[in-house]
């Protein structure tokens, strides 16, 4: 038998197995992120209960041309390029300690604190003024 034969390690399967199982129930970050164009110095605030997946989401949508709701980061993506901008994660959330909390009011809090220091608005960012 050579070594490409041997049987599968039923320890090295578990684990895996283990660790897939972890990741799929470990809940993914949530907190504020930002998206900046690197060439206007213009920023998008926004927060989201999956960081990743929201970043990742509107890169998709920029790149495919599908942005819907900034026109404006569309149109600067169009206009400079992928190149020209950054994804960042501004801040994390903890998760809750105590099963059953919504974090969702808190992660609103959180945006505003991020919204009132960056002050993403007009010729700063693409975020829509609040009203007053």
């Amino acid at each position: 038998m050579s070594s490409n034969d041997s049987p599968p390690q039923q320890g090295g399967r578990s684990r895996r197995s283990e660790l897939k199982q972890a990741y799929k129930e470990k809940p993914p970050p949530m907190g504020v992120f930002a998206v900046r164009n690197l060439a206007s110095g213009k920023v998008l605030v926004g927060s989201s209960l999956n960081l990743p997946g929201a970043l990742n989401r509107i890169r998709f949508e920029l790149t495919t041309g599908i942005h819907r709701l900034y026109p404006a980061l569309q149109e600067d993506w169009a206009r400079h390029g992928a190149d020209h901008f950054s994804f960042e994660t501004l801040d994390v959330l903890a998760p809750p300690e105590e099963p059953g909390v919504d974090p969702k009011e808190e992660l609103r809090v959180l945006e505003a604190l991020w919204l009132e220091r960056l002050r993403p608005y007009g010729e700063a960012g693409y975020n829509a003024a609040p009203p007053g």
